[in-house]
């Protein structure tokens, strides 16, 4: 498996604060079967000329010289797109030296310039991978079509898809439509788990899905490849979601 999304990058921004509890959960992932991990953490667009992107290279050479053999890390980004028309070109701003950028909203919900700023980021040269649509306030379905069709990924959390509420059953709904290209952990040095959403799959009857979006797409996605469709799950999805969840 390939986990595109995590905060393991130690003491940088809220996720793992050392390089103790790192280890711990990379080791975990290891025994899991998650082979490469991007280190993706937090980043403002309004401050990408200040990125300390040299700083994250040593810390990320520490990491891998501590990580277990078989398990590769890259570095890259989350940003928050809090200011439009940034320019996001430099590759230090990339997932391991790809094409891709893995960027996010504001905790205000989704902007009413979201559809212009990610064709504009597209057209520049970039792959604009969208972090958790499913949590942000006032995202829709059409949304998430919307900006397929400009030229996004969708990246989807584990812990969301898995998890109940509102953002849960948007997750699955997005899940069911085909309309997610790629699962994450986005651990924050704690439990979560890219291996979870891949077990559940399988338990579900679906492992090309699960091999699909737990390492096929995020695979293609660092060699600068088009993530292949994930296809729609249009029979018994509902059935099956309603009994593991309760619902």
């Amino acid at each position: 498996m390939i986990d595109i999304h995590t905060h393991l990058l130690p003491d940088v921004d809220d996720g793992s604060p050392s390089y103790a509890v790192s280890v711990d959960v990379l080791v975990e992932f290891a025994v899991q079967g998650v082979r490469q991990v991007v280190c993706t953490p937090h980043l403002n667009a309004s401050q990408v000329d200040s990125a300390p992107y040299r700083e994250h290279v040593t810390i990320l050479e520490e990491l891998q010289r501590l990580t277990p053999p078989g398990v590769t890390l890259h570095l890259g980004w989350e940003i928050m797109l809090d200011e439009p028309g940034v320019d996001l070109t430099a590759p230090e701003l990339t997932l391991g030296n790809s094409r891709a950028l893995l960027v996010e909203f504001t905790r205000g919900g989704v902007p009413r310039t979201a559809t212009s700023e990610m064709r504009r980021i597209a057209r520049s040269g970039r792959i604009p991978i969208l972090a958790h649509p499913e949590r942000y306030f006032g995202c829709t379905i059409d949304h998430v079509r919307g900006w397929r069709e400009v030229g996004v990924i969708i990246q989807t959390d584990v812990s969301v898809l898995l998890s109940r509420g509102a953002p849960a059953d948007l997750a699955r709904t997005m899940l069911a439509e085909g309309l997610i290209d790629v699962l994450a952990s986005d651990n924050h040095g704690d439990g979560r788990t890219l291996a979870a959403g891949h077990a559940w799959l399988v338990e579900q009857g679906l492992e090309d899905h699960a091999h699909l979006l737990t390492r096929i797409n995020a695979e293609r996605v660092l060699r600068d490849e088009d993530p292949l469709p994930v296809p729609p799950i249009r029979t018994g999805i509902g059935e099956r979601l309603r009994r593991l969840f309760g619902r």
